[in-house]
């Protein structure tokens, strides 16, 4: 990799240059393939810290003598008081590459005991929105959304943490529905990607513009598809359901662990079940993992009881699911190199992240059993028979693929322990 831009970073610390630090750090960020950057003051110095693939490195310190300098440089870029230190402040600012890409920076401060903590998050206006393919959605999993994207009608969830790509996929998904025939609306917080065709409205919570109001007021604007950034309370899934009843395609994203989890969640907030049931056509549970460096990937040696776990967990599979019976079977798995100097990844031993997806149909039986009050696990393996591949099973999948290790698969999903 080359280094001139970290060169350049360190160079306008050292001569105390803070607009060419600002932006140098931007552009270091950015040629590591960074989504966000930290700048965190300490007891005796600031790091900058990038976050890589999902994981912070450290990249650089400064002297906190010049920190104010740079909060303030910050925060003029996103038009945030730079007076004002005692409460948190979220901005927006623009930056153009030196190859003409355009780049928004959501820009977030806190005030720590130390000094004020600055977070950026870079996203890349100019990138194509990925495939369902590209994402990591694959076999039944892929069949199951597509067809639920079809229907004229009903509620498509994706849950997972924060930063796990639930909006990515949401945005993929309205890519394909995109059309010149169907009215598309979006409730956004905030409005990450500008897609062409798209309505997209930003909430404003301070002045009572919040999901649920923006929704309902959606439904006057004639639209065919409805996605809202997230349902978060009764008020918002109630109007979803609305919605759906009344003939249009809604998407959101939920904060849950596992698509089953989700149904638990939505009943706990008080739907009434024969409502869920009706209007759920698939919840999507998803997970990012680091993908292995294709230069520099070894075979790896498994312990026996992650060996088991592995294969009791694949052997409940789908008989339906597309998969190489050879390697199921091989059970070879890879791990990270230990090459220093692979220039592909930077001696890390993994380059990228794709996406892990358990994709649950809303079948017959599985409505029944919700009916029924059955409790989660009955709904996972009712789940699992309608074609539901689990989070840990899609990980194994992609690790007997050579994408991933098993690390990395264990790290974002639970062992099936039914």
């Amino acid at each position: 990799m080359d280094n001139s831009k970290l060169q350049a970073l360190q160079n306008a610390i050292v001569g105390g240059n803070i607009p060419q630090l600002v932006m140098e750090a931007v552009a270091h960020a950015i040629e590591l393939r960074s989504s966000d950057i930290h700048i965190e003051p300490l007891k005796n110095t600031v790091q900058v810290r990038f976050r890589i693939d999902g994981v912070l490195r450290r990249v650089v310190e400064y002297p906190p003598n010049i920190h104010p300098a740079v909060i303030s440089r910050i925060k003029i870029m996103a038009n945030l008081k730079i007076d004002e230190q005692r409460i948190p402040q979220d901005g927006r600012a623009q930056v153009t590459t030196a190859d003409g890409r355009e780049l928004d920076l959501r820009v977030s401060s806190l005030p720590t005991v130390n000094g004020e903590k600055i977070v950026m998050r870079i996203q890349d206006q100019s990138r194509e929105i990925p495939t369902f393919e590209q994402l990591g959605i694959a076999g039944t999993g892929h069949q199951t959304l597509m067809e639920a994207l079809a229907l004229p009608n009903g509620i498509i969830l994706t849950s997972g943490p924060t930063g796990s790509g639930k909006t990515t996929t949401l945005y993929s998904g309205l890519t394909v529905l995109n059309k010149p025939d169907v009215n598309i609306l979006t409730i956004e917080d905030p409005v990450e990607i500008q897609l062409d065709g798209l309505n997209q409205s930003q909430v404003h919570p301070d002045i009572d513009y919040t999901f649920a109001f923006g929704l309902r007021t959606a439904l006057r604007q004639d639209p065919d598809i409805i996605m809202v950034g997230e349902i978060r309370d009764r008020e918002t899934v109630d109007v979803a359901i609305e919605a759906s009843l009344t003939g249009h395609l809604v998407m959101s994203t939920i904060h849950t662990n596992s698509a089953v989890e989700t149904l638990t969640r939505i009943l706990n907030m008080g739907v009434p079940a024969f409502l869920m049931t009706a209007t759920i056509n698939a919840v999507i549970a998803q997970r990012l993992v680091r993908k292995l460096c294709e230069q520099c990937r070894q075979p790896a040696q498994v312990d026996q009881r992650t060996l088991q776990t592995a294969q009791a967990a694949l052997a409940k599979l789908n008989p339906n699911e597309p998969v190489d019976a050879a390697k199921v079977q091989g059970l070879q798995f890879y791990a990270a190199g230990a090459d220093e100097t692979c220039t592909n990844c930077n001696g890390i031993g993994y380059r990228g992240r794709i996406g892990l997806f358990e994709v649950m149909k809303m079948t017959n039986p599985l409505r029944e059993a919700i009916l029924a009050n059955s409790n989660s696990m009955q709904m996972q393996e009712l789940a699992m028979q309608g074609g539901m591949v689990t989070l840990e099973q899609a990980g194994l999948l992609k690790a007997l693929d050579g994408i991933t290790s098993l690390e990395e698969v264990y790290s974002v999903a639970r062992p099936d322990t039914m």
